[in-house]
């Protein structure tokens, strides 16, 4: 069964850091860009970082660039997402997504495999 399964989410106050991870159940997993979005009450799902299936390249929103890191464990079935020094503003829904391309995709409709997400709640 393909599956996406998200954890590490929680409540932090702004400057603290969380890392979510993804587990991933993909045959040739190995061969999936694998993303970060996010939803903020109110907001569309928007774009946070992606890894490419090699690992070699990532990319990520100007809003979490310098903050946030994307990595992948391919032996692990695993992605992560590091993201330190959080504001408010990061308060959302995460979601992790899979899409079987050699191209790093920031649209939301070029993945067709969602977890089903896990909460990030920033308070001052």
């Amino acid at each position: 069964q393909v599956q996406l399964v998200e954890s590490g989410g929680g409540l932090v106050q702004v400057g603290d850091s969380l890392r979510l991870t993804c587990a991933a159940s993909i045959p040739n997993f190995n061969s999936y860009t694998m993303s970060w979005f996010r939803q903020a009450p109110g907001k569309e799902r928007e774009f946070v970082a992606a890894v490419h299936w090699s690992g070699a390249t990532s990319h990520y929103a100007d809003a979490v660039r310098g903050r946030f890191t994307i990595s992948r464990e391919n032996v692990k079935n695993t992605v992560y997402l590091q993201m330190d020094d959080l504001w408010q503003e990061d308060t959302a829904v995460y979601y992790c997504a899979a899409d079987q391309s050699s191209y790093i995709h920031v649209e939301t409709n070029m993945y067709h495999i969602w977890g089903q997400g896990t909460q990030v709640t920033v308070s001052s």
